[in-house]
């Protein structure tokens, strides 16, 4: 089952882990101001929007690694 999906807001992606942000950056997506992204465009549109395909950041945030706690525990978030 998947977590992220195109319409999801670039918010709510950035809110479900800490590398997210990360995954955005290595597409060069929000990392400048002539190529930033706003917290309530989709995935969707932001792709569409700079070029990059949907496929390739929904796969590469689904790849993120999944977060523990300070107890090494997993870390489960409500979203």
């Amino acid at each position: 089952m998947s977590k992220y999906n195109k319409d999801m807001t670039i918010a709510e992606a950035m809110s479900m882990h800490t590398r997210a942000r990360e995954v955005f950056a290595g597409y060069h997506l929000g990392g400048c101001s002539h190529c930033g992204i706003a917290d309530f465009e989709t995935i969707e549109q932001v792709c569409s929007g700079y070029g990059v395909p949907i496929d390739a950041i929904l796969e590469a945030l689904e790849g993120l690694p999944e977060e523990k706690t300070e107890d090494g525990e997993p870390e489960i978030k409500s979203n």
